[in-house]
């Protein structure tokens, strides 16, 4: 099987010029010819700001730059139909595409009710600090300027589970909606803050049998119009598992496809957490493997002090690699956003190195390490800062290299805090294939390492070009490798 390579292709502070979907439909083939397969694309449907939301803000997900909603007919990325093109010159180009489901919370409601509610405590949301009382929150969404196309279904307070914003009073807290299923949270697995059903805005309640079959419908309504291949999931941690056990099973049903899913259980250093979500979802998603992240950022910020021979220990992909979408940064860890857990800039190439030049693992590429990326916004310190991020130059020969030669039997010699190496000993129906790769984040390192046998006598370069010594591969099938001081060298044969 061919290694396939995910690209998301948005970031945080892409800009709002509606010029995402006609840029996409213009690079279809030469991405595919660059190596990647696969595109996640940002939220499609108009969030609440028009057309200067992100989409996770999700107002209408009927509204896919259709409709004059919310000051604006485009999103973000632009129209409608400037998606459907884009969708079908990715595919066209033998692309797959990949959408980003935002199904926990709606935003920016058309009305308010008038609404009963418990104000909870923010650090355990099972502790009510109040007795019931009314507040005025913006629950219910008509969607005026779609006027009923597509769907006539209204979302109203018996739609969510809480709010975080009383009109009335102008006070913000996180409220507990008393309706007719229930007082309290739903049951998710997540147990941060006591209970982490509530995230954002007017957070669904998939309770509510009648939610539950309109998210159906926009699903298959949402399959039919633009033909996408499968799904990157929003939030999963705030919202009940039973809930996407359902909804993905109806959808794979109703769609006869496989519909590759990866939801966002961002949970660092929790693998445990992570596991039972994959238990209680029966495998049948794939989730980012925040945990190997987390510890790419350790590592760029500690240098030769991290040892690198732990930097796979209590990671997803060492766990379930054949569940594990490995990454080196996304929109939500960049810098200024709201998980900011950066990776230093002379890491990235190592970093990118062990999620695409390895056996284990559904790599993912973030957009600004092909493109860059220049930006300004405010940070926790409340001052504004510039921020630029440089394209990884080596992303196009590690891409190459992926498509060309990972395959076959993987060896690790993580036998070194600052100096560890891997091999892959190539398929014999891929003429060619079989890689060895070395990197440090010390001093300059060499490492013996074991091709195989069928290697032996052959000369093995340095492809990323940091290294100019040949190596020859001995009678036994074992060769000597160099690397710079916190650099990488990706060896293959002539």
């Amino acid at each position: 099987m061919e290694n396939f390579t995910m690209l998301q292709y948005f970031q945080w502070y892409y800009p709002a010029d509606g010029s995402l979907w006609k840029k996409m439909e213009r690079e279809a083939e030469e991405l595919k010819t660059f190596g990647i397969d696969t595109l996640w694309l940002p939220p499609a449907h108009k969030g609440m700001d028009g057309g200067v939301s992100t989409g996770y803000d999700v107002y209408d997900h009927y509204d896919l730059g259709e409709f004059n909603q919310k000051g604006s007919v485009a999103t973000k990325y632009g129209t409608r139909e400037e998606l459907l093109r884009a969708v079908k010159a990715g595919q066209a180009a033998g692309l797959q595409v990949y959408m980003d489901i935002v199904l926990n919370h709606l935003g920016g409601g058309d009305e308010t009710e008038t609404i009963t509610v418990r104000k909870v405590n923010p650090e355990n949301r099972n502790e009510f600090t109040s007795e019931p009382f009314e507040i005025e929150a913006y629950t219910k969404f008509t969607f005026p300027g779609r006027e009923g196309k597509y769907s006539p279904f209204q979302w109203d307070f018996q739609c969510f589970t809480g709010v975080d914003y009383d009109e009335k009073t102008g006070e913000s807290a996180i409220y507990s909606i008393q309706n007719q299923y229930g007082e309290g949270w739903q049951d998710v697995l997540d147990t941060e803050n006591g209970n982490y059903d509530y995230l954002m805005l007017s957070d669904i309640d998939f309770r509510n049998p009648s939610v539950v079959e309109e998210l159906k419908r926009w699903g298959e309504w949402f399959h039919e119009t633009v033909g996408f291949d499968g799904f990157r999931l929003d939030a999963i941690k705030h919202m009940p598992a039973t809930f996407y056990n359902e909804w993905l099973d109806h959808m794979r049903s109703v769609t006869g496809k496989e519909l590759f899913t990866v939801g966002e259980y961002w949970s660092p250093g929790k693998l445990d957490d992570m596991l039972r979500y994959i238990d209680a979802t029966e495998g049948r998603m794939s989730l980012f493997d925040a945990c190997l992240q987390a510890n790419f950022s350790n590592a760029s910020k500690q240098g030769n002090e991290f040892d690198l021979a732990t930097i796979f220990s209590g990671t997803l992909v060492e766990a379930r690699p054949e569940l594990a979408v490995t990454l080196v940064e996304n929109h939500d860890t960049q810098p200024l956003q709201s998980l900011e857990q950066t990776v230093d800039l002379w890491f990235r190439p190592l970093a990118y190195a062990m999620i695409l030049l390895r056996a284990t693992g559904y790599p993912c590429i973030f957009y600004p390490d092909l493109y860059g990326a220049k930006y300004s916004d405010e940070g926790n310190d409340g001052e504004k800062h510039e921020v630029t991020l440089e394209a990884i130059p080596q992303i196009q020969t590690l891409l190459g290299l992926r498509k060309n030669n990972v395959y076959g039997t993987q060896r690790d010699y993580f036998d070194h805090p600052n100096c560890i190496g891997w091999t892959v000993d190539g398929d014999a129906d891929r003429p060619g294939s079989g890689i060895a790769v070395i990197i440090s984040n010390g001093d300059a390192g060499f490492k013996d390492m074991e091709m195989g046998k069928e290697f032996a006598g052959r000369v093995f370069r340095d492809r990323l070009g940091n290294i100019e010594q040949e190596v020859v591969i001995n009678e036994d099938g074992w060769g000597t490798f160099h690397c710079n001081g916190g650099g990488v060298s990706a060896y293959t044969a002539d």
